[in-house]
């Protein structure tokens, strides 16, 4: 059984009345509650509009998916979070978006099972997380996969999208290749600018990052832009795709086949449902209003516009942590200003042309320091202890030489392994006990755990 509510959360108000004050209390999902805050925002849904294009645009390229499919996709998961906001809000500033953590597992997606197909694993991956929505399940995945294990995973993706945006950092336009030596003047150059626009923008994002943290995007893009109407640059090209509805009907050939589609999307539903998860305990602290988050509502939405999107080839969402920071920092108090970011995403999918005039180098920036930020969330894991730092450090290093897939099931293995030999060689406990004394533990936490 579901741990929802549809009971609105609701905060106090003065109602003057007679000369009197009387305290009343305001849903804070109901549209009276928004059109208080309209204002403030209207104004954070432009910001984090405007910063949530070069991400999703650099997340499209790393997915290996079409740029307008992945803008087709935050703005269709920005409307659907603004309107499951009234039904039964999971939080109230959070971003929906497409995830970093999530692109190279879709890369490998479209390389396993082709382009073609990925509209039917998506359809799957959100009908799994209808079911996690359904039972309440979330609880029971954060402790078969520890939330540590997650991390060391995110930081071998993060490896993996560091060095892979590293090649533009250097890129020349196709005419100014040298046909004889690599590092000619013209890429040293091209280097050394990439170099002072990366060393600008993370100065800029430690000076800014707990004030106004859209600047140092506002900044490298604007003026990487100028630079590029007095110099030669490798510019962004965006495929003009059709954007059309069709039914995500598989096709695949062998039962083999469907058994790692199977677990491919349960792999991909399960990360994503965890860092919803981790995303909201964040976006929780940082409420204006301190207000409590539910995760499963939270999954409502995500299921949601998973399956819609699957139904124009869409990508996966959630409400990652840097757009929702920038949301609360812009201004924003509840989630009109993700429908505003809707809006602005919106925009730049009917007129993708104007992304063409976005240099790569600055692209490369962004996407490099925000695979750096997934590869330092490491050191969350030291509070853990040893063995949950080890483990991390183990399967971000499996993730990024093996595989997402299997280097997440090598560290599980691990883990459970160690698990077992250690509840075993604690008290020489037969085996049977030690797996009834783990699942009542297992089932004791999961029943205190719920939200």
């Amino acid at each position: 059984m579901s741990s929802y509510t549809s009971e609105k959360p609701l905060v106090p108000s003065d109602d003057h009345q007679s000369g009197g004050t009387r305290e009343s209390v305001t849903p804070v999902g109901s549209a009276g509650f928004q059109a208080k805050y309209v204002a403030r925002d209207i104004q954070a849904g432009i910001i984090t509009g405007a910063m949530a294009i070069p991400l999703s645009v650099g997340i499209a390229l790393m997915s290996e998916y079409p740029i307008k499919v992945a803008l087709a996709t935050v703005a269709f998961a920005c409307f659907i979070g603004w309107i499951n906001a009234f039904i039964r809000p999971g939080n109230y500033i959070g971003a929906p978006g497409v995830a970093a953590g999530l692109a190279p597992v879709l890369a490998m997606g479209v390389h396993s099972f082709g382009i073609e197909n990925m509209a039917f694993v998506i359809f799957l991956t959100s009908a799994m997380q209808a079911l996690i929505w359904k039972y309440d399940w979330q609880k029971y995945i954060l402790l078969a996969v520890p939330s540590y294990l997650v991390e060391g995973l995110l930081a071998g993706v993060g490896l993996k999208i560091a060095l892979k945006f590293l090649t533009f950092t250097y890129e020349l336009p196709a005419d100014q290749e040298a046909a004889d030596a690599f590092w000619n003047g013209a890429r040293i150059q091209m280097a050394l600018i990439s170099l002072a626009g990366f060393a600008t923008f993370v100065y800029l994002f430690s000076k800014f990052k707990d004030t106004k943290p859209a600047i140092p995007y506002f900044l490298l893009i604007g003026a990487s832009i100028v630079l590029a109407q007095f110099m030669p640059m490798s510019m962004l090209h965006v495929d003009d795709v059709d954007l059309a509805l069709a039914l995500p009907v598989p096709h695949f050939d062998s039962a083999l086949t469907w058994m790692y589609v199977i677990g491919f999307a349960a792999m991909l539903a399960v990360i994503d449902v965890i860092e919803q998860v981790m995303s909201n305990a964040a976006i929780e602290k940082i409420d204006p209003l301190k207000r409590k988050c539910n995760t499963n509502n939270s999954l409502l939405a995500i299921w949601i516009a998973n399956m819609g999107s699957s139904f124009f080839g869409g990508m996966t969402n959630l409400d990652g942590l840097a757009k929702s920071t920038t949301n609360k920092l812009a201004g924003a108090m509840t989630k009109f200003s993700v429908f505003i970011i809707g809006i602005v995403v919106t925009f730049f999918v009917m007129n993708s042309q104007y992304l063409e005039f976005l240099p790569k180098f600055s692209l490369a920036a962004i996407m490099i320091f925000s695979g750096w930020k997934m590869i330092m969330g490491l050191w969350h894991v030291a509070h853990y202890g040893q063995y949950a730092m080890i483990l991390a450090t183990l399967c971000g290093l499996l993730v990024y030489k093996v595989g997402i897939f299997e280097g997440l099931l090598i560290a599980m293995a691990v883990h459970g392994l160690v698990n077992y030999l250690v509840f075993k060689q604690a008290g020489k406990i037969p085996s049977k006990v030690i797996v009834k004394k783990y699942f009542e533990k297992f089932s004791a936490n999961a029943n205190g755990g719920a939200d």
